[in-house]
């Protein structure tokens, strides 16, 4: 009786992919999650997504699919939320390598699913972005569920594409998601948060905090990413929608353009000519930035006084909330002072008060 879901952009989806399989699944067996190993530059600081020889101790489930488990380790400098997961959670973690482009991912799906021979299969993306075309101005990180949509389109058996959180991700406007979007499935609650609870302590994604958040009820404007994008936590935002896999393909020309790439530098010049950039290329230029500039020393006044003139020009702006990733790059924090950040935040008494995020108030 496993079930497969597949998490459309790895990250923050395979946590939201935990979360959806004890909402829609919860008396079962574990799952298998499929996921890129794929996060932040304040987990991860070298770019892209992690291979499997980026990994000691994974355990081989087929051919070219290897399981993360809680022992594997990411070969430095290289980061990864994957083992963390693994130790977090009792499903099986899958990891999903792009190196071989869409053929590669398509034969990793493939041999998946004949070997476990799973119930449903679901492809799961928070927010949305895997339903654009490729020329939005506000799309920021296209190719992962571009590829994911393009494998999962050529696989023998039967996909359920599922949207949850429409818009949450920033990527596209709710307004321009809500036509596209199928049956209601499920409108996820603060118990369905609870398996993944300990997890939103610590895991970097944006999108998925916010999900869990408005699963418990918040609602309000929280400002993301370095670029402080505001994003509305609304009633529709907890909601899990189906979407036509065959519509969002032919919608996707990304995912249309890839459908037979055989590398990842493929991939990005395709997302290059269609969308104008590789999210990748904006990691490396980042991750150069960073290395080039000295982080910021924690120093609890400073912090404390710099977070207040934050949260007064947040609140003058209308924002509600933010997220510990939007802290981090507003204090110019780098991810090894992450811990200790999350800790002073805590016993100052200001800690996630409306959680996983941080709420807003116009003074300290």
């Amino acid at each position: 009786m496993k079930r497969l879901i597949i998490a459309a952009g790895g990250g923050g989806d395979a946590v939201a992919a935990a979360m959806l399989h004890a909402a829609l699944y919860g008396d079962e067996e574990p799952g298998v999650i499929l996921t890129y190993a794929w996060d932040r530059l304040l987990i991860d600081p070298v770019p892209g997504p992690r291979g499997a020889r980026d990994f000691t101790g994974l355990r081989p489930i087929t051919p070219t699919v290897s399981a993360v488990p809680a022992e594997a380790r990411p070969i430095a400098p290289a980061g990864s939320t994957l083992p963390l997961l693994a130790a977090a959670l009792p499903h099986t973690f899958a990891l999903l390598d792009p190196g071989r482009g869409t053929v590669g991912i398509t034969c990793q799906l493939e041999e998946l699913i004949s070997h476990l021979e799973p119930v449903s299969i679901d492809l799961l993306d928070v927010g949305g972005d895997i339903l654009a075309r490729g020329d939005e101005p506000t799309l920021k990180s296209p190719l992962a569920d571009a590829l994911t949509l393009a494998a999962a389109s050529q696989v023998s058996a039967p996909v359920r594409l599922l949207i949850a959180g429409p818009g949450l991700d920033g990527e596209l406007p709710p307004d321009e998601l809500r036509p596209l979007l199928g049956p209601l499935v499920h409108t996820l609650t603060a118990k369905d948060v609870e398996p993944i609870s300990s997890i939103l302590e610590w895991h970097p994604s944006e999108a998925t905090a916010m999900l869990a958040a408005t699963a418990r009820g918040v609602r309000g404007t929280c400002e993301i990413r370095d670029a402080g994008l505001p994003v509305p936590l609304t009633d529709e935002a907890p909601r899990v929608y189906e979407i036509d896999l065959g519509e969002a393909l032919s919608r996707n020309n990304l995912a249309l353009a890839l459908m037979a790439t055989t590398t990842l530098d493929e991939a990005e010049t395709h997302s290059r000519e269609i969308c104008g950039f590789s999210e990748v290329d904006y990691e490396r230029d980042k991750a150069k930035r960073l290395n080039d500039r000295s982080p910021a020393k924690l120093d609890a006044e400073s912090v404390l006084h710099q977070l207040a003139r934050f949260e007064v020009r947040a609140r003058s702006r209308g924002v509600t909330h933010t997220t510990f990733r939007r802290i981090t790059e507003t204090l110019n924090v780098d991810g090894t002072e992450r811990n200790a950040l999350c800790q002073l935040l805590i016993n100052s008494g200001l800690g996630y008060n409306d959680a996983p995020l941080w709420r807003i108030v116009a003074s300290l």
